[in-house]
């Protein structure tokens, strides 16, 4: 079979006729073997007796949510290639020849783009068009480098075997993300199509909540990009906090009007400490995730954690150490040089709050390499104590032997070993 339409459906009674008969008589008119697939995740208004009656299959999906009805889906679809889209008649399904043209070209995902094909009155709302998708869009454009311009399309069809190599995972609408961002992760042949969205023929309220579900989709985006979540913030928390640290240690800095001094100061320190902490959880993060296989290989992070060693970190978190140290023993000679007695806290905090920010971070470098170290443990898979070589060898010598002792002795009549064993096996018997 080449092309499976798979259509999640929760309470679809209104639509769910009308998009299944579409895609069928798209199917008879351009003569592709295809199908119908409804994944049901619940229906209580008879959707799925529709559906069957207008010619789809449907497939029960006991997990709720919008990614596990498709999953379902999808797995369950037998065509090479698998369309999918919403049950609510908001896609024309007579449209997907351009679709399947280009996976019969080669593309892995193709992906319908309802900007560049024309959004009807009241079909989305304005919040959706205006801002969510868009934005949510250019994160992710900006975050993993795709070029797609509608990442959340519903109508899109991709080859089946391409992405369930994926091991796509998110069961809510995050799943219309997850699929483009790890498609673009594994470098695949993704397209796009100008779709149209019409208003959909349902009479009651959308699946889809707003702020729910766009909250779902950008955390989504965030936590699959350690980059932009971690490693950029901590470099500007770290750049800035440095050099006002290092412009404050010396003294008061003026700014017109302003001047910034010891509070600052402590400012500065805590942006250090700070972005060193999202700078390591960024590369611990990247190495989890590429050991479990969320994101793929990266040659510059395999490079260097090959290069980074838990006797490095313990070097470098020694050395900040000392340096902290260093700055205590400086205070302290400062309060001695004042006999013990009250500082000025503008001159004395010029040397705690950098001694103590060193020592901060010596303990946070420490503690990221032990646990850098404790994440490159590998399980190791031991041999079984017998080679199945060497046990299927034993077999088949076993059986050899077999065969030979029932082999006939020259001159004696076939069967007349079968008859022996039978007599002995009889005798046998009868001894007991």
């Amino acid at each position: 079979m080449e092309l499976s339409v798979v259509m999640p459906c929760l309470n679809e009674a209104e639509t769910v006729e009308t998009c299944v008969r579409k895609t069928v008589g798209f199917f008879e008119e351009n003569g592709i073997d295809g199908e119908v697939v409804i994944a049901d995740n619940g229906s209580t208004d008879g959707s799925q007796q529709l559906a069957r009656e207008a010619g789809a299959r449907v497939v029960p999906v006991v997990d709720k949510g919008y990614g596990n009805a498709l999953m379902g889906g999808i797995r369950a679809a037998r065509g090479r290639y698998v369309a999918m889209g919403d049950a609510d008649d908001s896609y024309d399904f007579t449209t997907l020849g351009p679709f399947l043209d280009e996976l019969r070209d080669g593309a892995d995902l193709v992906m319908g783009n309802r900007f560049k094909g024309g959004i009807a009155p009241g079909a989305m709302p304005a919040l959706h068009r205006y801002l969510g998708n868009p934005v949510l869009s250019f994160i992710g454009r900006l975050f993993f480098g795709s070029k797609i311009g509608d990442f959340h399309c519903g109508l899109r069809a991709f080859n089946k075997e391409s992405i369930l190599r994926l091991g796509l995972q998110t069961g809510g609408m995050e799943f219309a993300s997850e699929m483009v961002v790890k498609a673009t992760l594994a470098k695949y042949d993704i397209r796009e199509v100008p779709t149209t969205l019409s208003p959909d023929g349902r009479s009651r309220a959308p699946h889809l909540n707003t702020w729910r579900d766009g909250w779902r989709h950008l955390r989504f985006l965030l936590l699959y990009s350690p980059r932009w979540l971690f490693l950029i913030p901590g470099f500007v928390f770290m750049t800035l906090g440095l050099i006002a640290g290092i412009a404050l240690s010396f003294g008061p800095v003026r700014i017109g009007e302003i001047a910034f001094d010891v509070d600052t100061l402590v400012g500065a320190a805590a942006a250090m400490v700070i972005g060193f902490q999202a700078v390591l959880f960024a590369l611990l993060t990247k190495v989890y995730a590429m050991q479990e296989g969320f994101l793929p290989h990266d040659r510059r992070v395999q490079r260097f954690t090959d290069w980074w060693s838990l006797e490095r970190g313990l070097v470098l978190g020694g050395l900040l150490a000392v340096a902290g140290l260093a700055g205590l023993v400086a205070s302290l000679l400062h309060w001695r040089v004042n006999n013990f007695g009250e500082l000025d806290p503008r001159q004395s905090l010029r040397i705690v709050v950098p001694s103590a920010t060193a020592l901060v971070m010596s303990l946070q470098a420490v503690f990221a390499s032990l646990f850098a170290s404790i994440l490159s443990i590998r399980r190791r898979q031991h041999p079984p104590a017998i080679d199945p070589a060497d046990e299927a060898a034993d077999v088949v010598d076993a059986a050899a032997h077999r065969v030979a002792a029932e082999k006939p002795a020259p001159g004696e009549p076939v069967g007349a070993t079968a008859r022996k064993r039978a007599a002995a096996s009889s005798s046998g018997d009868d001894s007991d």
